[in-house]
């Protein structure tokens, strides 16, 4: 169990997850032990010749060549990931609110390559980043945006040092400090890049900058 303290009202609350049980770690340990071993069999009998060996193959000419990937992570890729692919990275044709329409694809090789059906199933999301609403085509989130480019055009995110400081950037500054509880805030745009490059001139050698619930 965590304590942690709301910023914006000093309220404490907790916060408890589920332990993973022994038995339910050594399985899931076995099962990706047992699964790779499966697949540096499969790898053995491809690279002879006893299994078919559908992925893409290195021509002889670039064989000399510097990798540009890591081994495993293309052995995970094909041994691995390729038996769950039809759960992963599902074509929708549908904004992705809280529901969005699946485009259904067959695989008749195991998950080597897919075949669109030309059918559609309507889901529920339970997984997209889409949490602030801003893909919707419909509703506030979308009105505001219109309102937002009518009014400030659409460099409004770009870095400050090339389109300016404008009012609702100091607006939203002021609204973070008060939440968090600090006398002043700074706001970059998204992207870790961003925050790690500007933090080395804000921050002597002395300062660490950490997060508790990070």
């Amino acid at each position: 169990m965590v304590e942690y303290a709301r910023p914006c009202t000093g309220e404490f609350f907790f916060e408890c997850f589920e332990e993973t049980s022994l038995k339910n770690a050594v399985l899931t340990y076995m099962s990706f032990l047992i699964l790779n071993l499966l697949g540096r069999l499969q790898d053995f009998l491809r690279k002879y010749g006893f299994l078919n060996n559908p992925s893409a193959k290195e021509k002889e000419l670039t064989k000399s060549f510097v990798p540009l990937y890591s081994d495993y992570e293309a052995f995970y890729t094909r041994n691995l990931y390729r038996r769950a692919r039809d759960c992963c990275n599902r074509p929708i044709c549908s904004v992705p609110g809280p529901e969005m329409v699946l485009m259904d694809r067959i695989s008749t090789d195991s998950g080597w390559t897919f075949t669109m059906t030309n059918t559609t199933t309507k889901v529920l999301n339970f997984g997209s980043y889409n949490y602030l609403g801003f893909a919707e085509t419909s509703g506030p989130c979308i009105d505001a945006d219109v309102k937002s480019i009518e009014k400030y055009g659409l460099g409004l995110a770009s870095s400050r040092l090339e389109a300016g400081t404008l009012d609702i950037h100091e607006e939203l500054e002021k609204l973070v400090a008060e939440f968090v509880g600090q006398e002043a805030a700074i706001v970059f745009g998204m992207g870790f890049a961003t925050n790690a490059l500007n933090m080395p001139c804000i921050f002597d050698k002395c300062y660490e900058c950490s997060s508790g619930i990070s």
